[in-house]
């Protein structure tokens, strides 16, 4: 499944669901798809996602990244990485005062 989040202050992003549903949880959203933040709401969503990242920035967002894996070992996507692009959508909400919405 993938997700999209959209805003009118920023180009539409797309994420795989799994990662998609950890990050709206880790803004402190219950996790449903489809789901929207209110623009006067996106401000705290940011920050929390933010403080979230800065505990744990590389931690691997892929529960199946494990180090069991072989020859990938060592190798995952950090929550800091697969963030970004989220984060990044939520600022230029955030400064241009716009909902944010995401659906599969």
């Amino acid at each position: 499944m993938l997700i999209k989040f959209q805003t009118k202050a920023y180009a539409t992003i797309t994420m795989f669901g799994d990662v998609a549903v950890t990050l709206i949880k880790l803004m402190g959203h219950s996790g449903n798809v489809p789901g929207a933040l209110l623009a006067e709401d996106v401000p705290n969503a940011l920050a929390r996602l933010k403080a979230a990242v800065a505990e744990h920035p590389n931690d691997p967002l892929d529960p199946a990244a494990s180090p069991s894996r072989g020859a990938d070992e060592g190798q995952h996507v950090s929550l800091a990485h697969r963030a970004l692009p989220l984060i990044e959508l939520l600022t230029a909400a955030a400064a241009a005062g716009e909902n944010v919405m995401w659906e599969n």
